[in-house]
């Protein structure tokens, strides 16, 4: 026990993804006694990496935004800020190929200028859309800074109605709606809530000229949200036990964890911080005033196409695709630890593949494969070294119209239970960002008795 931790007060946090780690370790500086389970023998949720041979590989490609303040802080906290790199400015090469084998690379890139004409000179000379479409596309991005991100009534539509009724036309959601919403948001417009794809667009693209910059990781993300991690919060005290999965929690004046091995945890606050399944299993009846609501959120899956290959073909970090089911192509091959001389890495990061998650992974190499020699025509002349799939199914909740409702808030009708995750009412979609904020949330809860409400505009680790 370190000298600054308090022996009357004790929490148990369930749950060692982003959300968990940010709640205990804001539970043990206050001075608790805090334990952590998490069911796999990692920390990190699904932001995780894993061995395959001599590669290392991240699950998924994760990005971030300068404005993501919160998980910017976390990483801060946990002494990483040389193992991310953001981009000076905003800078995304937008490549699309016609039938005809016509190559087009555009770029959506900011200036140094103030909003909303940072992004005004890319928009002039982008390839992808006509003239007419560029100003349909201002006209739009005007109406949606404008809209109030706290009026109910966003929730209640689709992005893609009110795209439509501020004249956005097929071409316009396919060539920038959808290439920014698909990879943030994990659904199509037609898919999405208006409330959270205005949150997306404003914060992202409408708030401040760098708030859009993207930022990734520079070594595998299991270096930073496990080995990292682990370490911080084992220096702040906290209890950490990997391969350890709750079975029963009973609520009462000290809270009661059970394990699946019969032993038995007890705790003044306990904080739920796993997926939203996992959380409804565990909640006590009458916990949430509508359970029922955790069934309904539903969720959206992700795939990631790994390709190795003899050579390299992209000599840039990342790009996006159009027209083409390909959607954003990273160079992984630094991050890895790839060996073979010259060869190079790719992966392949795919939002909302509702028809694709379960397909075969030789159905996969036969759509893929292709299609990446049709947008690098010097994969034809490759040898494909190695090709795998990894499948997040339920990789983030669905944001519907109508999610604002379903998605409760840290505090439960159990004092000193509560929740955490990317699937709270946070505000944001379900990202690193928004399972942050999360764990903030529950922590400032426990801390205040849920007394205080959470301020979800300042996410920055307290100092």
């Amino acid at each position: 026990m370190t000298a600054r931790q308090d022996p009357k007060r004790t929490a148990v946090v369930v749950g060692g993804g982003l959300a968990g780690i940010t709640a205990a370790l804001r539970l043990a500086e206050a001075g608790q006694r805090v334990t952590l389970l998490e069911a796999r023998p990692r920390l990190g949720g699904l932001a995780f990496s894993f061995r395959r041979g001599e590669l290392t590989v991240d699950n998924g490609q994760h990005v971030f935004l300068r404005c993501c303040t919160a998980y910017r802080g976390l990483i801060a906290r946990l002494g990483a800020g040389r193992l991310v790199e953001i981009q000076p400015r905003l800078d995304v090469p937008v490549l699309a190929v016609s039938p005809d084998g016509r190559r087009t690379l555009g770029r959506l890139r900011r200036a140094g200028l103030p909003v909303p004409l940072h992004l005004a000179g890319s928009l002039a000379s982008y390839p992808h859309l006509k003239p007419a479409d560029r100003l349909r596309v201002v006209r739009a991005a005007i109406a949606l800074k404008g809209l109030d991100l706290e009026d109910p009534a966003l929730d209640r539509i689709s992005f893609a109605e009110w795209l439509r009724s501020h004249g956005q036309t097929p071409a316009t959601t396919a060539a920038l709606w959808d290439l920014v919403g698909v990879a943030t948001l994990n659904a199509t417009a037609e898919q999405t809530s208006l409330a959270l794809a205005a949150m997306v667009f404003k914060t992202g693209l409408l708030s401040d000229p760098g708030a859009s910059d993207i930022g990734t990781a520079k070594v595998p993300l299991g270096d930073v949200h496990h080995d990292l991690a682990l370490a911080e919060l084992e220096r702040a005290g906290v209890t950490v036990r990997l391969r350890t999965r709750v079975a029963e929690l009973k609520a009462a004046g000290q809270h009661a964890v059970r394990l699946e091995g019969g032993e038995l945890l007890t705790a003044d606050t306990v904080v739920l911080a796993g997926a939203q399944e996992a959380a409804a299993a565990l909640l006590p009846a009458g916990a949430l005033e509508h359970p029922e609501h955790l069934d309904r959120l539903g969720h959206a899956p992700i795939l990631n196409v790994h390709v190795v290959y003899d050579r390299r073909l992209l000599r840039q970090p990342f790009f996006a695709a159009l027209g083409s089911p390909v959607q954003w192509v990273f160079d992984r091959t630094a991050h890895s630890g790839l060996a073979v001389p010259g060869a190079q890495y790719l992966a392949l990061s795919q939002s909302a593949v509702q028809d694709e998650i379960d397909l075969p992974v030789a159905e996969l190499r036969e759509r893929y494969l292709p299609e990446l020699e049709r947008l690098l025509p010097a994969a034809r002349e490759a040898e494909v070294l190695d090709f795998f799939v990894t499948r997040e199914r339920t990789a983030t909740f669905a944001p519907a119209p109508g999610t604002a409702a379903l998605r409760p808030g840290p505090v439960t009708r159990v004092p000193g239970l509560l929740l955490a995750g990317a699937w709270t009412a946070t505000g944001w979609p379900a990202t690193m960002e928004g399972a942050v904020r999360s764990g903030h949330a529950a922590a400032d809860a426990a801390l205040t008795g849920g007394r205080r409400p959470v301020d979800h505009t300042d996410a920055r680790w307290p100092r």
